[in-house]
């Protein structure tokens, strides 16, 4: 399995968090950054994981800004991505259950290190069920047009 991970200034920390985790676990990922704490904006690194995910260079994605909010929108943008914005383990596991899901969006100043790691060992891990959750992956797809 291969990541895109990014964030924006105010998903600088935990991004860090998580890129650990990643290390720990042996997952092969790519850092977006940014490699500094000055104010950024989250479009702009929100666009290549989302990219790179839907053009299929990476399996998954993780973006985390301070609300999560913005960097889902914005990874939404893009054909092919269904991001989901997760503050808890059960969403995490549904999320990838049901919508097959294909990037994480967390808030840094929404959750701590702690339950992050915990959400994205629980996303990384679950599998998506297929069966009638296809046919609504289906549907959202077309709504791409």
């Amino acid at each position: 399995m291969k990541i895109a991970i990014s964030s924006d200034h105010g998903g600088n920390i935990l991004r860090k968090e998580i890129m650990s985790l990643l290390d720990e676990l042996n997952i092969s990922y790519q850092d977006f950054g940014p490699q500094s704490s000055d104010s950024v904006d989250y479009p702009d690194y929100a666009k290549p994981v989302a990219d790179g995910v839907a053009s299929g260079e990476f399996d998954r994605g993780i973006l985390i800004c301070g609300t999560g909010i913005g960097m889902s929108i914005a990874a939404n943008k893009v054909k092919g991505i269904r991001c989901a914005l997760v503050h808890d383990v059960f969403s995490a596991k549904a999320t990838r259950c049901h919508n097959d899901s294909n990037i994480l969006a967390m808030g840094e100043r929404v959750i701590g290190p702690g339950l992050a790691v915990e959400i994205v060992k629980a996303w990384l891990g679950t599998d998506f069920e297929g069966g009638r959750h296809m046919r609504r992956i289906e549907k959202i797809t077309e709504l791409e047009g």
